[in-house]
């Protein structure tokens, strides 16, 4: 028999689709097995909510998609060598992120550069993490970095053995243009490769101009408002006039680039190609609150709309990447965040928050169907909390 979880009473239902970024008349979404199963107004869903396992009660706050940090530097386990920090995962779903995206573990420490080495890290890495939760967030890990040392027989291993997820940026070529190659066999066999864009972020890494980048194409412009050091804005006009690419915005980056091109895409009918990472744990450090700052920063700077820039950090992370959730729409996967202004704030709710440049206090996370939190220890306290019914013992009262 599959768990039942009901969450009602939301005031605002962001759906994570930037061409709908708010649900009209909802205030009830069900889940069950770890995926949405309705959304819609709570006297349609009466029948469900009396049947559910476990309710929870957002008492009038905002219920969005899970936030999806597509720039996270994992490695193997909850721990970033980097930083030399532990849990920092499962500190990031206090954050809202119910998922994150490898940009390729290259902070392992003595990291190979062998073909045999690259693969076996990168198919080790993908399959510990298909069987770890940390805090019960999904981790798409064992992302290949790419090096000359790679052939074509090599992506058709990585492609049997799952991994779907490159970057390009970390390898041992003399030049960037060197490494066309390896990026044309990765998008060949299924692949999404992303690319360091900017100044060299790391000893080992090479800066990335944009003629390097046009050449070699890939999927996703890593970092595009620096990774911490930005193109030139000439530079990031070639990338986003002339190319295809996904436009990467994270925390660790230049904020006055980030806001620069989130209004220039939105202009020019291209924010879909808009997504949002923390690109931490970095020199910048671990950042629970990575992307959620990120968003709160954007919509206060730019006057975007903030349940648009929400969608840049969960559906447009989720169709980029292929992914299954991102989205409170029926058959996503059930990940959500419940959320309000935090107290003392002069807004009124979570999108007010965000509009002022306030990070939305967080009373409830959910992954696959399960709370995974309540009160967020990471976040401000909300104005509004959520209640569970039954109660969650080992839930109630945390922070």
């Amino acid at each position: 028999m599959s768990a039942r979880l009901a969450v009602i009473g939301a005031g605002i239902v962001l759906s994570g689709d930037m061409d709908r970024p708010i649900v009209p008349d909802a205030d009830t979404i069900v889940c069950d097995n770890g995926v949405i199963t309705a959304v819609g107004p709570r006297e349609e869903l009466a029948d469900e909510i009396a049947s559910a396992d476990q309710v929870l009660d957002a008492n009038g706050c905002t219920v969005a998609p899970g936030l999806i940090d597509s720039h996270c530097h994992v490695v193997l386990g909850d721990y970033t060598p980097r930083q030399k920090t532990v849990d920092f995962l499962a500190s990031y779903v206090h954050g809202g992120i119910t998922s994150v995206i490898s940009p390729g573990e290259i902070h392992a420490p003595g990291r190979p550069h062998d073909a045999i080495g690259v693969k076996a890290l990168a198919i080790a890495a993908r399959a510990c993490f298909e069987n770890f939760r940390p805090g019960g967030m999904r981790v798409h890990a064992g992302a290949v970095v790419l090096e000359p040392t790679l052939q074509p027989a090599d992506f058709a291993d990585l492609q049997q053995a799952g991994v779907h997820l490159a970057k390009f940026g970390f390898g041992r070529y003399e030049d960037p243009s060197d490494g066309v190659p390896q990026v044309r066999w990765a998008q060949e066999h299924g692949i999404t490769v992303m690319c360091h864009s900017g100044g060299a972020s790391i000893p080992g890494s090479k800066p990335i101009t944009p003629d390097h980048l046009l050449e070699l194409a890939p999927d996703v412009c890593g970092h595009v408002n620096g990774g911490p050091t930005s193109l030139p804005d000439s530079g990031v006009d070639l990338i986003i006039e002339q190319t295809s690419m996904a436009l990467q915005l994270v925390q660790a980056g230049n904020l006055r680039s980030a806001v620069r091109i989130a209004c220039k895409a939105l202009d020019e009918g291209r924010f879909h190609r808009v997504v949002i990472g923390s690109d931490t744990p970095t020199g910048t450090g671990v950042m629970p609150l990575g992307v959620i700052k990120t968003v709160a920063e954007l919509a206060s700077f730019s006057g975007i709309d903030p349940a648009l820039l929400w969608a840049a950090a969960s559906g447009n992370n989720a169709r980029t990447w292929g992914l299954s959730s991102g989205f409170l729409r029926v058959g996503s996967d059930a990940d959500l965040v419940i959320m309000d202004a935090p107290w003392g704030s002069t807004a009124d709710d979570a999108l007010g928050a965000l509009r002022i440049g306030d990070i939305p206090g967080i009373s409830a996370v959910v992954s696959a169907g399960t709370v995974r939190a309540l009160l967020s220890r990471n976040t401000p306290r909300a104005a509004r909390l959520t209640t569970a019914t039954p109660s969650i013992a080992h839930l109630d009262g945390a922070h």
